[in-house]
């Protein structure tokens, strides 16, 4: 720890050095200051953590310095050093920060005795703020985590069927990007190193957009997509995100960035298009090793790609049905009279069927390098009979996907996919009936399979998942109930406190003050 001495006499400065070993006793002198006015200065240049000072002093004297010291400098320590016609006159001008008044001569041992003293203190108090700064940096990641799995659930229309909570809507910081007009930002990085290599970089790439990201965005990645990052961001302040991003990408990790710019939407139901949007501008780029911004809001006219396609794409790879669904995506392609509004429509489907893939196979393992083929050949545009091939030929490995999920002998397999989902998920609104459209199957079928497997229905399995949570975020006093709340999934604090009381017999704030008094009887 670091000592600053101040007092007029030299020889006094001299004498405090000479009375201690102040290395052995853990301890740097890193200054000497004749008075208050300078000893503030090296408290500027040498930040000390603890200092001692005389009373009496030419310019600013001990006392002023302590004043002073008390808003300017409060986490120093001070030790007043006095004459003992000084002594009543110290005590009773005592202010926040000085822990201890020591006569002169000083006695070593009483020095010694008191640096200790102090040492422990803030060895205590730095303790104290490293566990406060570590709840409240972990509180932010849970919630940057909650924030973007529920913008996530938003943007791909995955919160049908639910009331969207307007209390946590504004306490995850969306409330304004849901009611203002926003654009949507997906960003790929690109290098020319090998794909594991760009996959090392991804999550540092990641911290930086988040870091970028400020007020004026939100960052969130997609399973769907896990090369990318994407943002939510205020109309005014896209093409500066997307500038900023690119030159950090460049100067920090030496890669190139493409960057897809969606259409302008505003509202919770516009949002789901707004993403697919800035998903179809990243798929207009080129194949080409270099940073590039598409702004898919320069095109004036899209070729015709209604509702109804999605829901057929959609109907035919739930039926399993091949021939058919072969036969409508040739025909939906040859229908397109040029070649951009030919990769527009090959985008459109390879997005749709990204999208289904995910919901049979979350981690890319089956079909992520299809998926990337369809990319990189939509990208070439060697031949159109290449594309539609690529196109029909990862569609007909989603819909083996989804007849062995389907099937019932893989009853076990869904049961761990929709528990798997749920683990990484339980924070987001969900239902059985939600989950059983997710992945396909009869929601009656599910829940019996739900029980018979895991031997607790959805809704007890569901909340014992963010029981299980909350209780290990309630022995972190650093957490607010109400941010326990809703990092567990729960809309308010009033809710999440019923269910707590029921499941364990006491309230959150009970339980809490239960642990705090278990750990002092440890002790």
């Amino acid at each position: 720890m670091k000592v600053l001495i101040t007092d007029d006499e030299a020889q006094v400065r001299k004498g405090l050095l000479w009375k201690l070993d102040w290395e052995k006793e853990g301890f740097t002198v890193v200054g000497e200051a004749s008075n208050g006015k300078e000893a503030l200065r090296i408290l500027e240049e040498k930040k000390p953590d603890i200092v001692l000072t005389d009373v009496r002093m030419p310019i600013m004297d001990g006392i002023e310095l302590v004043k002073e010291m008390s808003t300017s400098h409060p986490k120093v320590k001070t030790i007043i050093l006095s004459g003992y016609a000084d002594f009543e006159y110290v005590r009773a001008s005592m202010h926040e920060g000085v822990k201890r008044y020591l006569l002169k001569p000083v006695d070593p041992e009483e020095l010694s005795s008191a640096l200790k003293d102090i040492k422990n203190e803030l060895d205590s108090e730095r303790a104290e703020e490293y566990q406060s700064d570590r709840a409240k940096k972990m509180m932010e990641d849970q919630l940057a985590e909650i924030r973007e799995q529920y913008l996530l659930q938003l943007v791909r229309n995955e919160w049908a069927g639910f009331s969207i909570s307007e209390e946590k809507l504004m306490y995850l910081g969306l409330d304004t990007f849901c009611s203002e007009e926003v654009r949507f930002l997906s960003i790929e990085i690109r290098g020319s190193m090998s794909r594991s290599d760009l996959r090392a970089l991804f999550l540092p790439f990641r911290m930086i957009c988040r870091e970028l990201a400020g007020e004026r965005a939100i960052s969130f990645v997609d399973a769907s997509y896990p090369h990318m990052v994407h943002y939510i961001s205020r109309i005014n302040d896209v093409n500066g995100l997307a500038t900023e991003v690119q030159r950090a990408a460049k100067n920090f990790l030496g890669l190139e960035s493409v960057i897809g710019l969606g259409k302008p939407v505003r509202g919770t139901m516009a949002l789901k298009s707004g993403y697919e949007t800035s998903i179809l501008a990243w798929g207009q780029s080129s194949i080409n090793i270099e940073s590039q911004m598409i702004d898919d809001n320069m095109r004036e006219n899209d070729p015709d790609f209604p509702d109804e396609a999605v829901k057929v794409l959609n109907a035919y790879i739930e039926q399993g049905n091949e021939n058919l669904l072969q036969s409508f995506i040739t025909n939906l392609l040859e229908r397109q009279s040029s070649m951009m509004d030919f990769t527009l429509t090959a985008n459109r489907i390879l997005l749709h069927l990204t999208i289904l893939a995910g919901k049979y196979d979350p981690k890319r393992t089956e079909v992520g390098d299809e998926i990337w083929k369809c990319q990189k050949s939509i990208w070439e545009l060697t031949s159109y009979q290449e594309v539609t091939h690529q196109l029909i030929e990862l569609s007909r490995r989603i819909i083996k996907m989804a007849s062995k999920l389907k099937a019932p002998a893989n009853g076990e397999e869904v049961v761990s996919q929709v528990k798997a989902y749920m683990d990484i998920h339980y924070a987001t609104e969900m239902s059985l009936a939600t989950l059983a459209g997710q992945f396909h199957i009869n929601a009656a079928y599910l829940s019996e399979l739900f029980k018979a497997q895991v031997g607790q229905n959805f809704t007890d399995y569901l909340i014992s998942l963010r029981m299980k949570k909350a209780k290990e975020l309630l022995s972190d006093t650093g957490l607010k109930v109400i941010d326990i709340a809703h990092i567990c999934g729960f809309s308010s604090s009033g809710y999440f406190s019923t269910v707590f009381k029921k499941k364990f017999g006491v309230k959150p704030i009970d339980y809490r003050k239960g642990l705090s008094t278990e750990g002092g009887g440890e002790k």
